[in-house]
């Protein structure tokens, strides 16, 4: 029981740091690049949070972006190995088109996200763990604190600057 906590805390771990560095790496937190995601922002900079970490955030919630690309592809690579977690990543692409978002974070979290899941498989941390580790990946981004995580999502915004 204590190797699965642990390997679902690894999990969240790394699925955290591909979400956030790939969209850090696509600038998502620079401006609200789809429908939804400007009011997010401005909303959470009105309630004491960053702008830009508010922007990610609303990215986060109005168009499949990294965090859904990783989920998705950990969902994929559990049902389907590989090809599952490619085929998700598809899925990815075709919802950003659909939300008209410019971007490819979210394709490209998926397919980084399925090569790294595959990975971890071989030393024993399976995907359905990844599903569970990305779950609590994302609430630390949602659902614990708007203010405070958009605050952390601009410190790490601004180091690649």
């Amino acid at each position: 029981m204590t190797g699965l906590v642990l390997n679902i805390i690894i999990a969240a771990l790394v699925s955290w740091i591909i979400f956030i560095t790939i969209d850090i790496i696509f600038k998502l937190p620079e401006r609200g690049g789809v429908s939804g995601a400007d009011g997010i922002g401005h909303a959470i900079a009105a309630d004491g949070g960053s702008l830009n970490g508010g922007f990610m955030m609303g990215n986060i919630v109005c168009s499949p972006d990294a965090s859904a690309g990783v989920l998705l592809a950990a969902c994929g690579v559990f049902v389907a190995g590989i090809p599952g977690g490619l085929i998700a990543a598809v899925v990815v692409y075709v919802g950003n088109r659909i939300c008209n978002d410019p971007g490819y974070a979210g394709f490209t979290g998926a397919v980084w996200a399925t090569f790294i899941i595959s990975w971890f498989g071989l030393i024993g941390i399976t995907p359905d763990v990844f599903i569970a580790g990305m779950v609590i990946a994302i609430l630390t981004i949602q659902g614990i604190s708007h203010r405070y995580a958009s605050l952390l999502l601009n410190r790490l915004w601004r180091i690649r600057a």
